[in-house]
């Protein structure tokens, strides 16, 4: 069995009355709440982040490698201006009235 270490907090009554509640819909008891939370926060919330920073960098990474494939092909990249930026966003801001 791992060593436990003793630790006496203070939560609010609020927090007890769903420490008890969760203890007894689980069957174990109000510390194993404790540890379970406590195990979830520095591992589980924090692996599910890096999992998804991981898959949004690998998306990054695979527009980019089909960006530069189309670039070295025969494909024509994709061109734009900044006046055509400009114009699509004032597009959006006329007046209905003096149309």
């Amino acid at each position: 069995m791992t060593e436990m270490v003793r630790k006496q907090i203070y939560i609010q009554r609020r927090h007890a009355d769903w420490l008890a509640r969760l203890a007894a819909a689980r069957g174990i008891s109000e510390a194993e709440v404790v540890r379970q939370a406590i195990d979830h926060e520095v591992t589980g919330s924090r692996m599910a982040q890096a999992q998804s920073n991981q898959q949004a960098w690998q998306a990054v990474l695979a527009f980019a490698a089909k960006r530069r494939q189309a670039a070295a092909g025969d494909a024509i990249p994709y061109q734009w201006n900044r006046e055509d930026a400009y114009e699509s966003r004032e597009d959006r801001f006329d007046d209905p009235a003096e149309a």
